[in-house]
């Protein structure tokens, strides 16, 4: 029996790698899809629209809200992120896993609203590798930095909600331990309601016949 796919919510301090890895994810094993978002943030170089997001304005973000086409959305550095409805479920459907890298406000959200979803926390080792991260990039000001990391303060608070939190220091041991847990997650009992369901209803049978 095909087994539908795991909702895998993916997120982390801005610099703290996550992109990186849910693309190393991706390139190595096939059952994973990933959730393109929607923002209103202005491209950095390199990135193209319908690749790493979906880039729009903010009056047609504010339509698509309006006719319910976000699985959920929030508001961070004065710009929306949020995630396409349609393609999340189609996805889940087929029996992929389907990874959201969201921040921080939209991941409880989707815990709120999808309990059996999987909520994994990338991080840096520590709070100075975070800053040098930010600052290799060369993609922002300094103001834009400071902000980053006013804002990683502020959700290291919410770090407890999720389900696991793994260090991301060496790339490759990254994208395995996040694997092992998506592995191990799919074989919790809330996951496999169906299989359940089905064992119940063959066991069904000796108890008639036992009668």
């Amino acid at each position: 029996m095909e087994q539908k796919g795991i909702l895998i919510v993916i997120s982390g301090f801005s610099g703290a790698g996550k992109g990186t890895l849910v693309k190393a994810l991706l390139q190595k094993y096939d059952t994973y899809g990933l959730s393109i978002s929607m923002t209103t943030r202005q491209p950095r170089a390199g990135e193209m629209d319908g690749r790493e997001y979906f880039f729009v304005s903010k009056e047609k973000f504010e339509q698509v809200i309006a006719e319910n086409g976000l699985v959920e959305y929030a508001c961070y550095c004065d710009n929306y992120y949020g995630t396409p409805r349609e393609y999340v479920e189609k996805q889940l459907a087929a029996g992929k896993n389907v990874i959201l890298e969201i921040e921080i406000q939209g991941a409880l959200k989707i815990k709120e609203r999808f309990p059996e979803s999987l909520l994994i926390f990338i991080t840096p080792p520590n709070g100075d590798e975070l800053k040098r991260r930010l600052e290799g990039r060369g993609t922002e000001d300094a103001e834009v930095i400071a902000k980053r990391l006013a804002r990683a303060e502020e959700e290291s608070e919410g770090i407890e909600a999720y389900d696991y939190i793994v260090i991301n220091d060496d790339l490759e041991e990254c994208v395995e331990e996040v694997h092992r847990l998506v592995d191990a997650a799919r074989r919790v009992p809330i996951r496999r309601k169906e299989l359940i369901r089905e064992i119940r209803e063959d066991l069904k049978k000796f108890k008639k016949g036992a009668n």
